[in-house]
């Protein structure tokens, strides 16, 4: 389908790196991972080391949004694509990318000021899973789950990620005064995941952000276990468990203690490229989905 393989890992920034311990591994129930990187918090899901890495900072900001490819011939197309889209590409050295627990690496800023990395050869962690509360994330060859990013021009951001491969999977209609174009959160694809990536826009964006990254847990129990326990702590539920109607998802979204929010779900849709065609939906039947479990 595409070079970009999955979602491989998201690197963020932190001033306060004690609320985050609690967070991760008491509250959502990630595994705690290993990594070189000092006092670096590493949430393991899966035999990666580190999907999310919570890195100390002076300021709560994303560091990277790391998209695998298959090979290095396939980072070499990459490469490719964004540098005829106009965009500098850095490669990682040596260092960095031994940091990230992978081959080979290149960075660069998508259209919005998203630092991103594209990556080959991740390290492999075959010691046992041991999440906190025997809960079982759904990663593999669908990656970590979905990141969704502000942009500034909406269709720029679009047109560049469509040249790297993403593929268009439907937009939401954001509420807009009828004297104003339509504005859409786009969603793409680089797998049979529904989405791996969503782009919102944001006219008045200053600095790269993140506006959350999506977890899929394998069951509903697992997600509504971690609903309580994120509750009980007195964390901000930014929405409550519901129904997606594009992706399906059953999810709740918890404000995080960087400022971002981290949805937490189950029973994502699998996309058939054969069959699938994007589809528009709207506020109402987006946010009106709790507790649809038909």
């Amino acid at each position: 389908m595409t070079d970009i393989s999955s979602l491989g890992y998201v690197r963020v920034r932190s001033r306060d790196m004690a609320p985050w311990r609690a967070f991760a591994y008491e509250a959502i129930g990630f595994a705690e991972g290993s990594g070189p990187e000092q006092d670096a918090l590493y949430l393991r899901m899966d035999e990666r080391p580190g999907r999310i890495v919570i890195l100390p900072g002076d300021e709560d900001r994303v560091e990277a949004v790391g998209w695998e490819v298959r090979d290095h011939l396939a980072l070499r197309r990459v490469q490719a694509a964004v540098e005829e889209a106009g965009v500098a590409v850095k490669p990682l050295s040596a260092v960095d990318a031994a940091a990230r627990r992978v081959e080979e690496a290149i960075s660069f800023l998508a259209p919005g000021g998203t630092p991103v990395e594209v990556f080959q050869g991740p390290a492999l962690d075959h010691s046992p899973l041991n999440t906190p509360y025997g809960n079982r994330f759904v990663t593999g060859g669908l990656g970590a789950g979905h990141v969704v990013v502000p942009v500034g021009d909406l269709e720029a951001a679009r047109r560049f990620h469509e040249s790297l491969g993403f593929l268009a999977r439907g937009g939401f209609r954001l509420p807009t005064p009828p004297d104003m174009d339509p504005m859409h959160i786009r969603f793409m694809g680089v797998n049979a995941r529904h989405h791996s990536l969503a782009l919102m826009p944001t006219p008045d964006l200053t600095s790269p952000a993140l506006v959350h990254i999506m977890v899929e847990c394998e069951t509903l129990d697992e997600v509504g276990r971690a609903l309580d326990r994120v509750t009980s702590a007195g964390y901000h539920i930014s929405s409550t468990l519901g129904r997606h109607t594009n992706d399906r998802m059953v999810s709740f979204y918890v404000r995080t203690p960087g400022g971002w929010d981290l949805e937490v779900g189950c029973w994502g849709l699998l996309v058939d490229e054969q069959t699938y065609t994007a589809e528009e939906i709207t506020a109402d039947s987006y946010w009106g989905h709790r507790w649809d479990f038909s």
